[in-house]
Formats: C-alpha cells, sequence, structure tokens
C-alpha cells in the first residue's frame, strides 16, 4: 500500500458525506478505521452500518483507540481543540493529522485525477461520470460528495489509472485555508456552472473565483478542461482565462443539447459543433440535470473514455443521488422530492425542476435555512425572489451551529423578507408543528419540495409518512 504509510485511521466528523466516504477509501486500501461525530443522521448513518464502520458519538476524547496512528478531522465549528475534548485529544497524541482533502490528495497522487468542481452540478456531474465509466466496464476510483443511487456506493478504488473526486471550494480544514480541491493534482477539469457561493469564507466575487482560476493552472498541457457556459459567473470567469477550455451547455459552447422532450422519461440530443452525436433519454428531472449530462459527455467522448451509445446507456440507466430531487416515497399520490437548498441557485434550480415537471400541480416548498449562506445578512436578499412560483412556503427554523462565526438572521428577519416578497410563508420550529402545518394546506393536486442541506428538524422522513396517509396511491402512482 504505497499510498499511505498508516495502518488505523480514526475520523473525527465521520458523519458528514465527504468525511464518510473518505473514510470507506481508506479502508478499501487496507487500513483499519473508526470513526466519531455529535451525531450522526440518515442516510450516513444507514451507509456506516450496512459498511460496518466502528463510529461512536457523542465526541468525547475516549472515542480514539490507543493505537491509531492517523487521525482525519472533518471541517465545521464544533472540530477545535478549544472547545472539543475528542480534538483536544487528537492533537496531544503525536500522530498523523489529516483533512479528508490531504486523504484525498494523497489518493491522487497515484492516479489521474478527473477533478469535477463548480458552483452546483458538481455532486450529480461526478455520479454521472462514475456510473457512466463503471456502465463502460472500466473500474475507475472514485469520491462523490453525497449517496448515490448510481453507481452503487459514495466511494470506490478501482483498479483503473483514473481517480473521479468531487472538488469542493470550501476551506480544508479548521487549520488549512486553502479550497480543498486545490490538493488533488487534477489531470482533467471538468467545471460546472459558477455562481457567487460560501459568501462569510469569499466576501467578493474576485475572492470566490481566485482558487477556480489556481485549480485550472494546475492541469497539464495534455489534460483536458470542460466549462460550462451558464451560471451568473461563468462568463465573466471564462473570459479571464488565457487557456481557453472546451465549452458545454444548454443552448452556448461546443457541446450542447437540443431538442428536448420533456415527460417523466425526459429526452435530448446531444451535439457537438452543430453536429448530431447521440439520443439520450433519462428519468431524471430538471434542465439542470441535462446540463450535467451534456457536460458528462463531453468529458468521457472527447477522452474517448466510451462509444457514443455506451454513454447514452449509461445516461438512461441512471437513478440519480439521494436528496438531489429524489421521490421520498411510491405509496403517496403527492410528488414529494427532496432537494438539495444550499445555495440560491441550487434552491432555483430545484424549484424550477419541480415546476418544470409538474406544471399543473401547486407547489408546496418545505425549506430550512442550513448553510452559512442563507443565515448570513449579507445574503437576506436571496429570500427576495428564491421562492417565485411556490405556491406555499414553510420555512424551518436556521441552523444554530456557527452562529457566533458570521452576521447570523433570525426566522423572524428571514420570514418577514420572505413575505414582503408576497408569498406565502408560515414559519415553524418543530417537526410535529411542522406537520401539522402543511397537513392543514395540503391538497390533492399538490407537490411538495422539500429543500435543505440539513435534516430539517425530522420533517424529511415525518412529511412522507404523513402524506401516505392522508393521500394515499389509488391505482398507478400519479404523476
Amino acid at each position: 500500500m504505497a499510498e499511505f504509510p498508516y495502518r488505523k485511521a480514526h475520523f473525527i466528523g465521520i458523519g458528514g458525506v465527504g468525511m464518510s466516504a473518505t473514510a470507506l477509501m481508506l479502508r478499501d486500501t487496507g487500513l483499519q478505521v473508526t470513526g466519531s461525530d455529535e451525531a450522526v443522521y440518515p442516510p450516513i448513518s444507514e451507509v456506516l452500518t450496512a459498511e460496518k464502520v466502528d463510529y461512536r458519538t457523542p465526541y468525547s476524547a475516549s472515542n480514539i483507540p490507543a493505537d491509531v496512528d492517523l487521525i482525519v478531522i472533518g471541517k465545521n465549528a464544533k472540530l477545535v481543540p478549544q472547545t472539543n475534548a475528542e480534538v483536544a485529544e487528537a492533537f496531544s497524541r503525536g500522530c498523523a493529522i489529516l483533512s479528508f482533502a490531504d486523504v484525498l490528495g494523497l489518493l491522487a497522487k497515484s492516479r489521474q485525477a478527473v477533478v469535477v468542481a463548480g458552483s452546483f452540478g458538481k455532486t450529480t456531474s461526478v455520479s454521472l461520470l462514475s456510473h457512466c465509466l463503471l456502465s463502460a466496464g472500466l473500474d475507475p476510483s472514485y469520491m462523490i460528495g453525497a449517496v448515490p443511487l448510481s453507481p452503487p456506493t459514495a466511494s470506490h478504488i478501482g483498479q483503473g489509472d483514473l481517480i473521479l473526486l468531487e472538488g469542493d471550494e470550501y476551506p480544508s480544514s479548521n487549520t488549512d485555508d486553502r479550497s480543498k480541491f486545490l490538493h488533488y493534482s487534477p489531470a482533467h477539469v471538468l467545471l460546472t456552472p459558477l455562481a457567487h457561493d460560501h459568501v462569510n469564507v469569499f466576501p467578493t466575487i474576485a475572492s470566490y473565483l481566485d482558487p477556480f482560476g489556481k485549480l485550472l493552472d494546475m492541469v497539464p498541457d495534455e489534460g483536458t478542461i470542460l466549462a460550462s457556459t451558464s451560471g451568473e459567473l461563468s462568463a465573466r470567469f471564462l473570459a479571464s482565462r488565457k487557456r481557453q477550455p472546451m465549452t458545454f451547455g444548454i443552448d452556448s459552447g461546443d457541446w450542447q443539447a437540443c431538442d428536448i422532450g420533456w415527460g417523466e422519461r425526459t429526452s435530448f440530443t446531444l451535439r457537438h459543433h452543430g453536429q448530431d452525436v447521440v439520443r439520450v433519454e433519462t428519468g431524471q428531472l430538471g434542465l439542470h440535470n441535462i446540463e450535467n449530462m451534456v457536460g458528462v459527455g463531453a468529458f468521457v467522448l472527447t477522452r474517448e473514455l466510451v462509444t457514443a451509445s455506451q454513454f447514452a446507456q449509461a445516461m438512461g440507466s441512471f437513478r440519480g443521488i439521494r436528496r438531489r430531487l429524489d421521490r421520498k416515497s411510491e405509496k403517496t399520490s403527492l410528488p414529494i422530492f427532496e432537494g438539495f437548498g444550499s445555495s440560491y441557485d441550487k434552491a432555483r434550480s430545484a424549484i424550477a425542476a419541480m415546476k418544470q415537471h409538474f406544471p399543473d400541480r401547486r407547489l408546496i416548498v418545505v425549506f430550512e435555512p442550513h448553510t452559512f449562506s442563507w443565515r448570513n445578512r449579507a445574503t437576506l436578499h436571496w429570500y427576495d425572489d428564491v421562492f417565485e412560483g411556490c405556491n406555499e412556503v414553510l420555512v424551518y427554523e436556521p441552523a444554530s451551529q456557527g452562529a457566533g462565526t458570521h452576521e447570523q438572521v433570525t426566522q423572524g428577519e428571514i420570514m418577514d423578507r420572505i413575505r414582503a416578497g408576497g408569498f406565502n410563508a408560515h414559519a415553524v420550529q418543530t417537526c410535529d408543528k411542522g406537520v401539522k402545518m402543511l397537513r392543514s394546506i395540503l391538497q390533492q393536486n399538490d407537490a411538495i419540495l422539500l429543500l435543505t442541506s440539513g435534516n430539517l428538524g425530522g420533517l424529511i422522513e415525518a412529511i412522507p409518512l404523513m402524506a401516505e396517509e392522508d393521500f394515499p396511491v389509488v391505482g398507478s402512482r400519479a404523476a
């Protein structure tokens, strides 16, 4: 095992999607792995249990095994030695301490790293890319910062030369301000749409774009750089690049989608420089998912990794990702989907997808301001129009973790801003009150979008159960 001079690793913060996936990758290289967290929620708790990973809650200095020689510490406000006894114990041990970005960087050094970066769409894109190559009989390594339905696991150590990594621009750890993806030594980069995000870390547009420029500068001359033409900042970023990448988009770029036919199974034609390449069918929702597929198709066909027919077949069989517009129940006539609402653009994209596929239904959104961006006073204006097209909006109380590290807004301020825009909004503080409120406004012809990057206080599980009871399927599933 040339990559790691370690034999036993302990992950502090293993309940995060990136940390859990990286822990499984290390285990699959031959290390023994344990972990801990304050609490671990579905779906990560289900993954760790299924994979028989030994983890403990809550944090405690006694969680760290005596014989570990590597400790991997996650990135959140509670993982600092001043306030976390387990982290303090880790730093007192004298053994190696890495971030999960450090670990992935070590894995990438012995392989060709394909880094999928961008403001939104990167999780789905790296999942699509992994599924496509696996379906074609290749065996890449990969790490996905979510729980996919396709491929079957969030991480994998393969026998092939490629390693496919979701590249996050967020800082690597509480002691390393570098963007995670700058550790990954990219051989190739697939850049999804850009929009100003993580304003608590990147207060200006220039500061946000800077690490993406550094990432692209790391790609060798023989490597492939593909970049989306859409997104608030994509055009500005591309115009600043001396080395112009290949581009993709819906109706602009070297690779495009055309002749889109919407339906429960949507189809489109992948086109390259005006020439039709292949017709693709997918069960995924939304224009953004079509763009993700265009980017993946552009990469695998440019690199001649698969044939056009293999690409189309893989897109047709792709089942999606948990929490990325996945359907929460087949036992209710109400379409209930969960979207990853970590930023304005991701929320708007999920709402647009629901309106596109269910145009005749009222759209009810259950939203949680979970990320710093949604809770920061500098982005309070996002609430002016983010819920455009929604008939009713339930807003769960903002997360409190890290509230003291930025200018946090209150639930009341959020509600005032939403209502000032003319939207029907309802504040909820508990799971029981949320279910009661939703039950009072639901109608037979509604569709529900759960929008969060947290756990909505248990509403993700409770709402589908309530809908199954109040609006059960009669005959075939409603579309």
